[in-house]
């Protein structure tokens, strides 16, 4: 598989998101799901402290077991554990980054991203707090999430003022029905400051797998089916775009999904789509659709065409 930069890092333009770890699947469905992945040419696994009730590091460590070092992982700090777990005060991040090294079960986190901003402390005391685990050896590369172009700027800004380590990433939602980072600045940023872009959400979740259809019963368990605040992108304009996308897929001989990844792909800053997966069928999906289809300039402007 086709591998990408992230400061340092040579990720597969496809990752595993771990989201799922410790919430819907168990240990043993986690290890059967992580090799699948690394049997995809998958190398890129991204999880958090947050996720799984912190169970998903832990499942994810122990699932890579001695493949450790043939994979990059990477993982984020900062959205509340508990009362006393949370933000990014740099007395909290050396507690946080213990904890993640010793539920991934390694000596050094690949890629450590702060999962929020933290209004409460200047990003100058959390970008020291981070500077010093890269020199220590505990984390290679530092990145960031849910940022804006400005809060990006502004973290650049204090990363050279203390010529110390500076964010290579940064992962905020972005798909084909979901483009702020073309409108808000976030993708212009990346391109001046060479920041590679994580989109999380790549397939609207779920409905650029064909799931949900206009007319059709939402299925039972699922993402949007069972959630109020996903429910909120079940929208005539989206559903129409779907239909739309659906159409395109099947004149060209390819899947909802092929298009998913592969429009993502067609974006310089994009360094790896990162989709979560509960089972390695969908992870052996995930993969070849992220391989099957280089889309041309004249099929992308279709594509905006058809939806507007």
């Amino acid at each position: 598989m086709e591998t990408r930069k992230i400061g340092a890092l040579d990720v597969s333009v496809v990752g595993l998101g771990c989201n799922n770890f410790g919430m819907k699947i168990d240990a043993a469905e986690t290890a059967r799901v992580v090799d699948a992945a690394l049997d995809a040419g998958i190398n890129f696994f991204d999880t958090a402290d947050i996720y799984g009730g912190t169970k998903s590091e832990e499942y994810l460590g122990k699932a890579l077991g001695k493949r450790r070092d043939e994979v990059i992982v990477a993982t984020k700090f900062g959205m509340k554990v508990d009362d006393q777990r949370k933000g990014a005060r740099p007395e909290y991040i050396q507690r946080a980054v213990e904890d993640s090294l010793r539920r991934l079960g390694t000596d050094r986190i690949d890629l450590y991203q702060l999962h929020a901003p933290d209004p409460t402390v200047p990003i100058e005391d959390t970008l020291g707090a981070l500077d010093a685990l890269v020199k220590a050896g505990k984390v290679r590369e530092i990145g960031c999430s849910n940022f804006s172009a400005e809060q990006l700027q502004a973290a650049e800004a204090a990363a050279k003022k203390a010529d110390g380590a500076r964010f290579v990433s940064v992962q905020n939602e972005y798909s084909l029905l979901k483009r702020e980072p073309e409108k808000d600045g976030v993708l212009d940023a990346c391109k001046r400051g060479g920041l590679a872009f994580l989109p999380y959400f790549p397939l609207a979740n779920g409905l650029l797998t064909g799931k949900y259809r206009k007319g059709h019963p939402l299925p039972e368990g699922s993402r949007i089916a069972s959630s109020d605040y996903f429910k909120k992108s079940l929208t005539d304009e989206n559903l129409n775009r779907v239909e739309a996308l659906i159409l395109f897929v099947a004149l060209h001989n390819h899947t909802l999904l092929d298009l998913a990844f592969s429009w993502l792909l067609t974006r310089p800053a994009v360094a790896s789509v990162i989709a979560g997966a509960t089972t390695p069928e969908q992870v052996r999906a995930n993969a070849a659709a992220g391989t099957s289809w280089k889309l041309s300039d004249a099929e992308l402007a279709d594509i905006d065409h058809r939806i507007g």
